[in-house]
């Protein structure tokens, strides 16, 4: 699945979009660059999950929880700071992959090998106009 896009004012619209295709899904990894917009998405997303919670980069954190609007934990993840895998296990990644809530990670590579089969992979892109696109595989 893709979604178009073309400003940030169109934000809003392209995560109602990406939470209606969300269906049971619960981890999420982004993949794009930096600057490319993964950490405005993911507000954009929890504010569409009904999150009054201010949503911050977790960059030193490495988690934020918020809460969605059926007071539901929502977990968000930045592992740009993230070394290896130790130190996302001494966090206790495995224990908020397993808790059935939604988990929203920025720059998952260093802990790909410890996320579960069905974890959904966001892939950001900025186009030469500005634009974005967000691609969404093993979504279902």
């Amino acid at each position: 699945m893709e979604i178009l896009i073309h400003s940030i004012e169109e934000i809003n619209e392209a995560a109602r979009v990406f939470v209606e295709a969300m269906g049971d899904s619960k981890i999420f990894a982004f993949y794009g660059g930096m600057g490319v917009g993964k950490t405005t998405f993911i507000k954009a997303i929890c504010e569409q999950l009904k999150s009054s919670d201010s949503i911050t980069s977790p960059t030193f954190a490495i988690v934020n929880e918020y809460l969605d609007g059926d007071e539901r934990p929502i977990y968000h993840f930045d592992f740009y700071r993230i070394k290896d895998t130790t130190e996302a296990l001494a966090i206790g990644l495995d224990d908020y992959v397993a808790s059935g809530n939604v988990c929203l990670m920025e720059w998952p590579e260093v802990v790909e090998n410890l996320l579960p089969d069905d974890t959904v992979k966001v892939y950001m892109e900025e186009q030469d106009d500005g634009s974005r696109i967000v691609r969404m595989e093993n979504i279902g």
